[in-house]
């Protein structure tokens, strides 16, 4: 069981990786102890003086012998540009690990792995810490999307691609490549595993659900406090009693849930 600590973690380094991509390592050494695949961390941004609100990023790989974390996040807004410009010997404040993570398969089982867009960061230490090399597919708009693919590749996982601009790999959604995987595969075996957008997510649900299979899902929502107070990041999910569901609380509950849960 992780233990939530709020501490201030020194920048080691924040670089661009592609397009509007960057890696930013963070020292704090009893998170990447602690972290396991799928949690965040609640990060203030300095210089938002009027924005009180904290950003929760996955944690996309630890070092627990250097005592670093690593978070890759894409400028979208005035929060992820000023977290751009920041830079040794700057501190941020953060809240972590927070969340419950992804549960890793049994040496028998084949993990399958689908990630879009930044998910493919979310999803980086659930394949390093698979007791055997998973098949990852990896998916985005364009090719500047794709995330970490030599990374994954590194591991002996088996990468399959796709873009819905066909600028790489398979033109299309990656649950084109998760359909087809399913059809060539001993699907007794495998244990699925799934994170990006919405309408993503949606799908994996969709197309699991048809093959009377679960995976465990990661959502990406917005949050507020980050640990299970506001009720700002409440997404519904099935229960046995009436009206059939109920509202859980995505950022302590999840982020991970399993699609069987999902309404």
């Amino acid at each position: 069981m992780t233990v939530k600590q709020q501490l201030d973690a020194p920048i080691i380094a924040n670089k661009r990786l592609q397009g509007s991509y960057y890696q930013i390592d963070l020292e704090c050494p009893s998170i990447a102890q602690q972290a396991e695949p799928g949690q965040f961390v609640h990060i203030r941004v300095t210089d938002l003086s009027d924005r009180v609100l904290r950003r929760p990023f996955s944690v996309y790989n630890v070092c627990p012998r250097e005592g670093t974390i690593s978070i890759i996040y894409k400028i979208v807004g005035r929060g992820t540009d000023c977290l751009s410009r920041q830079s040794p010997p700057d501190v941020l404040n953060l809240i972590g690990p927070l969340g419950r993570g992804f549960t890793l398969p049994s040496k028998e089982e084949t993990p399958v792995i689908s990630a879009g867009g930044y998910g493919c960061a979310a999803t980086y230490l659930l394949a390093e810490r698979c007791p055997r090399p998973p098949i990852c597919l990896l998916g985005g708009r364009t090719a500047e999307d794709l995330l970490l693919v030599d990374n994954y590749r590194r591991l002996g996982a088996t990468v399959k691609l796709a873009t819905e601009d066909g600028s790489a790999g398979h033109q299309g959604m990656v649950t084109d490549l998760l359909e087809q995987t399913l059809a060539e595969e001993n699907k007794e075996k495998l244990k699925l595993y799934a994170c990006g957008p919405t309408g993503m997510l949606q799908a994996v649900c969709d197309l699991t659900r048809s093959h009377n299979l679960t995976a465990e899902v990661s959502l990406d929502h917005l949050m507020c406090c980050g640990v299970g107070a506001c009720f700002a990041c409440v997404v519904k999910i099935k229960t046995q009693e009436e009206p059939g569901w109920r509202y859980a609380r995505t950022c302590t509950e999840g982020p991970v849930f399993s699609s069987e849960q999902m309404v």
